[in-house]
């Protein structure tokens, strides 16, 4: 089975000018080195699971939770700002994992980096 990690790892850092780096122990990814757009949460605090707290579009996070609460969640720390928790752990649809992400980025991302990402 493929490292959900290292998968996720894949799918940020394809995009354009996003860095790698340890935040409170755990891999994150930064646009331009500075703006945070996604963070590993493997098992924050004892939690039972594998995932990733991402940016989100407004309402996105109450939606998605709706849908499916088993693999969505509330992160601490950033839920509040509409973040969206998305298990990793679980067989993740790697397609809608990856769409995701895309989202995030261009909730942080300049328009600059935008537009090269729709080119």
């Amino acid at each position: 089975m493929e490292d959900p990690v290292a998968r996720l790892r894949a799918i940020c850092l394809a995009l354009p000018e996003t860095t790698e780096r340890a935040s409170h122990g755990e891999p994150c990814f930064f646009i331009g080195g500075k703006k945070q757009f996604v963070s590993v949460d493997d098992h924050h605090h004892g939690a039972d699971r594998l995932a990733f707290w991402c940016a989100a579009p407004a309402g996105a996070q109450e939606a998605l939770i709706a849908t499916d609460p088993d693999r969505f969640f509330r992160p601490p720390y950033v839920g509040h700002r509409g973040w969206i928790g998305v298990r990793i752990d679980t067989g993740p649809d790697w397609d809608e994992v990856a769409e995701i992400v895309r989202d995030a980025y261009r909730q942080v991302a300049p328009k600059t980096l935008i537009s090269e990402l729709d080119a």
